[in-house]
């Protein structure tokens, strides 16, 4: 059995590290948790971005050992549920910082906003909860 508080690592690959950074720090407000570069065959260029204590992150890796090139779908989706109305600046910002805004579902159009980041992959900012219980 998994331990509920257990740390959580998305892991995907980004063609332009600087550009999803802005996206998700400058633009999402998350804070960069770590940063690396390969220094050795083998190794990639990586960014951790997060919220300071949360038990999970973002792992983006990059650069010229990047294994797979990003290839999203319109089904590879982080949802991030908001509990309530999504700030419209927070949605340009998103755009500012190399966002596009795009229609999803005709559910996650109903219930929050989706923005494809720099890399295509979607983020979708729910108005919804979420309850595990």
């Amino acid at each position: 059995m998994i331990d509920p508080a257990a740390a959580i690592r998305i892991a995907r690959p980004s063609r332009d590290l600087a550009a999803a950074e802005r996206f998700y720090a400058d633009g999402l407000g998350l804070h960069v948790l770590y940063r690396g570069e390969a220094h050795a065959p083998g190794e990639h260029d990586l960014i951790m971005l997060g919220r300071p204590g949360a038990n999970w992150h973002l792992e983006l890796v990059g650069g010229p050992n990047l294994i797979s090139a990003p290839t999203p779908t319109a089904e590879d989706l982080l949802v991030i549920y908001l509990a309530g109305p999504i700030d419209e600046a927070l949605i340009a910002r998103l755009v500012e910082a190399g966002g596009r805004r795009v229609e999803q579902s005709e559910y996650w159009d109903r219930w929050g906003v989706t923005v494809a980041d720099p890399d295509g992959y979607r983020l979708v900012l729910s108005t919804r909860s979420w309850s595990n219980g």
